[in-house]
């Protein structure tokens, strides 16, 4: 166990992030099935925008790697492209 206060608040901070940040990841997954399961081209062009959003701020605060980001994004893309 933490032997200072300051260890204390650092496990409840990390504690707080942790569960903020699964919860970020989760709901850009899922907006991710979501327009890949989207089989109007219209509305998935007008739904990528937000879901490319969510990608960037989780890349942005290193919850997913960059480089995952923009596969994630250009495979997007790609779907929207194809339909």
């Amino acid at each position: 166990m933490a032997n200072h206060k300051s260890a204390l608040k650092r496990i409840r901070q990390n504690a707080v992030r942790r569960e903020r940040n699964a919860y970020y990841h989760k709901t850009a997954r899922n907006a991710v099935r979501k327009l890949r399961a989207m089989t109007d081209k219209k509305e998935a062009a007008e739904f990528f925008p937000k879901v490319s959003s969510m990608i960037d701020k989780l890349a942005k605060n290193n919850i997913i790697h960059k480089n995952k980001a923009a596969n994630l994004k250009s495979g997007l893309a790609n779907h929207i492209a194809a339909l």
